[in-house]
């Protein structure tokens, strides 16, 4: 005689939403950031993977590059450009 359990129907079917939504939570594509905040520039290419290569440091630069390519040159929207350190004031005191 095989031994034989149930358990409430909630318990099963909460029990499997919980297992396919680990099952999408886990198989969900990572997004790669678009746009490289270090450069201002970026080429968008075309084909059938269409991507940003972002690595010119002006649109003259990239369209130089982009002449043999279906590529369109576009201003990085997130180049966040690096600050200079205001000059440290001495404190003297006469």
């Amino acid at each position: 005689m095989r031994a034989s359990f149930s358990l409430p129907i909630t318990a099963t079917f909460s029990g499997a939403i919980a297992i396919i939504a680990f099952m999408f939570g886990a198989s969900a594509p990572v997004r790669a950031q678009t746009y490289d905040p270090d450069y201002p520039v970026c080429a968008q290419i075309y084909g059938r993977s269409s991507y940003y290569d972002c690595r010119y440091a002006s649109l003259e630069q990239c369209r130089s590059l982009a002449v043999t390519r279906s590529t369109s040159c576009v201003v990085n929207p997130y180049f966040a450009p690096k600050k200079e350190a205001a000059p440290r004031r001495s404190r003297r005191v006469d």
